[in-house]
């Protein structure tokens, strides 16, 4: 097929599937449908109650099921009975991996965000998020929160655990960023194109980098898998695949759960007050609680690898399950007052932000690290923090997070 013919389908499939979804969201409103309209982007926890009044378990016109209960949808990431499917176009096999090869490449991982490891990030990461704020607070302490201090801090910190140069760093984390935009779908040719030639640069990039650790090894997590490669440990073409959801996962979570932290305290001032009189405590409270009520990732599906009885129904081999975690944050079932943004609130139940089960985030001992480090800092030494300028969401349903929030210091 020709490069031409390829482009004329991919742009009548993507026109198609607007119109589906256009269809479906307006005339039949169908929820999952309206999770990708404008309005659903806004507001989607107007929806996932709208999800939960339609029952615990409902079928999609797809012919798969949808929950926004916390209770069904922690069964479902913790059920050994449901799994992860690859997407090929995405080319991300690690987060397509069930056990026996999941667990095995999650056990080669584990050691690098291990309570044992973590500690020497604590003096980079508090280094990195005073440096930034250094820098915001030398341009008049006038500036965009999201590129200037939301974006930076966990690319550098991914980039250091695992190994990528500083030289490389940002590159690194520029085609990352673009080859994670895939994961709520292709939206365009141009995104399509953009995704590829990312892809292609990111292959290039850790191609020379493995090759550059296989002569000169050091203390870092490429150096580790590389080994492990060479043991037979990885599978041939999966190092690449792994590091890259690694890379990703790195930045990706941490980036918005900033931005959305950050947000719903401007919007919330009496809690701006209550992290500023006691940051240090206070800011892990206000990382869960930013986790729970506005999270990074609002949903993920597993399918059905047995046929299984849920909810009062049959799930058939097969069938996906999507499960609304935006959703379950907000599950009057389980949480007091859902639709407020308390960080003193005493918690009755883990929140899903960081998935469940067997694909628990493996970063997520990490990413609360930077995350209460950032939000610590912030408050000690910007307390006059302000929104300063319109802010902006990213055009996404499955990633929720900032693509601008201007702020002042002063």
């Amino acid at each position: 097929m020709s490069k031409f013919s390829q482009t004329v389908g991919l742009a009548t499939g993507l026109a198609l599937r607007r119109a589906d979804v256009r269809y479906l969201a307006h005339v039949k409103h169908e929820p999952l449908a309206m999770l990708q309209t404008p309005k659903g982007r806004k507001d989607p926890y107007a929806i996932y109650r709208l999800m939960r009044q339609n029952g615990t378990l409902t079928l999609t016109p797809r012919g798969n099921f949808v929950t926004a209960h916390h209770r069904v949808c922690n069964s479902v990431l913790r059920d050994r009975r449901f799994g992860v499917a690859q997407d090929p176009d995405l080319n991300l096999s690690f987060l397509g991996m069930n056990a026996p090869d999941y667990t095995r490449l999650r056990r080669l991982a584990q050691p690098s965000f291990s309570p044992k490891t973590l500690p020497t990030f604590r003096d980079r990461i508090e280094k990195t998020v005073g440096s930034l704020l250094d820098q915001a607070t030398a341009n008049g302490g006038r500036f965009d929160l999201v590129p200037a201090f939301a974006t930076p801090l966990p690319i550098s910190v991914i980039t250091d655990l695992l190994g990528i140069p500083d030289a490389d760093s940002r590159e690194f984390g520029e085609h990352g960023a673009v080859v994670g935009s895939v994961l709520d779908g292709i939206k365009s040719v141009r995104h399509a194109v953009r995704f590829q030639a990312a892809n292609a640069k990111l292959h290039t990039l850790f191609e020379n980098l493995f090759e550059l650790r296989r002569h000169e090894p050091a203390d870092d997590l490429i150096t580790r898998l590389v080994a492990a490669e060479a043991e037979d440990q990885v599978k041939p073409g999966k190092l690449e695949h792994m590091v890259l959801l690694l890379l990703i996962a790195g930045f990706e979570t941490t980036v918005n759960v900033i931005g959305n932290c950050v947000l719903a305290l401007m919007k919330n001032p009496e809690q701006w007050e209550a992290l500023r009189a006691d940051p240090e405590r206070m800011a892990p409270k206000a990382v869960e609680e930013a986790l729970r009520y506005d999270p990074p990732v609002q949903g993920t599906s597993r399918i059905a690898l047995e046929d299984v009885e849920l909810e009062g129904q049959l799930v058939h081999r097969g069938q996906w399950v999507v499960t609304m975690i935006g959703g379950a944050g907000r599950d009057p079932d389980v949480y007091e007052q859902p639709d407020e943004f308390d960080i003193g609130r005493n918690a009755t139940a883990e929140h899903l932000a960081f998935s469940g089960g067997m694909h628990y985030c493996v970063g997520q001992p990490l990413a609360r690290m930077e995350l209460n480090i950032a939000m610590q800092l912030l408050a000690e030494r910007m307390p006059k923090l302000r929104v300063a300028g319109p802010v902006r969401r990213r055009t996404t349903s499955t990633i929720r997070g900032l693509r601008q929030l201007p702020v002042s210091a002063g």
